[in-house]
């Protein structure tokens, strides 16, 4: 078993699976994949299972019944990691819009530098988005703006869907009750990861819109993370956190909050 696992939700995705998976699994760092697929009537995961045989101790995959959300496909994920001891847990998507290639730089960030959750980041040097109409650009850069905007959360891509977290913060985090499943359950992660006074480093990347495969994304998914960001800044009003910050021997509310601070782009 090796200490990162990358988890990747699927639905629909057979023109992806066999190209992602096998993407990961050529990198110089080796992680293990998950494959958490919502009952994909296309038969993603018949193609997964296949692949399982000539990975047998590095490929796993967990299927589920019906389209759950994802948000709920990640925090399945989540426990089986921590369960099974891994210490670096990935989100990524399917369609390569995330590039695989980058897992290593989110790796580096916490394994390395030390960070406790590792975003890679759209908006952290400019704005990296290839094949997106403007309208969407200016919705996503849009919706990070509010988002610091309402929490103060000094993060630039509060939306992101490509992060890294140590083991470390997830068994915090889930402990909570998670409100959201759709594309506030991003920012939600990440709100808590602030609050609870863990590190977070944005690691600047590009992201590439899917060539492959019909994409996800809803007006409906952006309102509800233009509500629910709200509701999370109120309900922040009535509960306090515990803060995970390395300085154990400061008290909890006297530490700073929690550093957000942009990782070198390696070269």
């Amino acid at each position: 078993m090796n200490d990162g696992l990358v988890l990747i939700p699927t639905y629909n995705e057979r023109e992806n699976a066999e190209l992602i998976i096998r993407k990961v699994f050529s990198l110089p760092q080796a992680f293990d994949v998950l494959i958490i697929d919502d009952g994909s009537p296309d038969g993603t995961a018949a193609i997964v299972r296949e692949l399982q045989r000539e990975f047998p101790d590095r490929l796993f995959l967990e299927e589920r019944t019906g389209k759950l959300g994802l948000g709920t496909a990640y925090l399945h994920g989540f426990r089986w990691a921590l369960d099974r001891g891994y210490e670096y847990i990935f989100e990524m998507d399917a369609d390569f819009s995330h590039n695989p290639e980058d897992l290593m730089r989110l790796y580096h960030a916490c394994a390395v530098e030390g960070y406790d959750m590792a975003i890679g980041s759209r908006y952290i040097q400019g704005v990296n988005v290839v094949n997106w109409p403007m309208d969407r650009v200016l919705m996503s850069w849009f919706a990070s703006a509010y988002v610091r905007l309402i929490t103060g959360m000094p993060i630039a891509d509060a939306t992101a869907g490509f992060k890294c977290y140590t083991a470390r913060v997830l068994r915090v985090i889930i402990r909570d009750h998670i409100r959201f499943v759709g594309y506030a359950f991003q920012i939600e992660m990440k709100w808590l990861a602030y609050k609870y006074g863990f590190r977070i480093s944005e690691v600047p990347i590009i992201f590439t819109d899917r060539t492959r495969g019909a994409s996800k994304m809803t007006k409906g998914i952006f309102q509800e993370a233009l509500f629910g960001v709200v509701q999370m800044k109120v309900g922040s009003w009535f509960r306090k956190f515990e803060r995970h910050s390395p300085d154990v021997s400061t008290p909890a509310d006297q530490r700073p909050a929690a550093p957000v601070t942009p990782a070198p782009e390696s070269r």
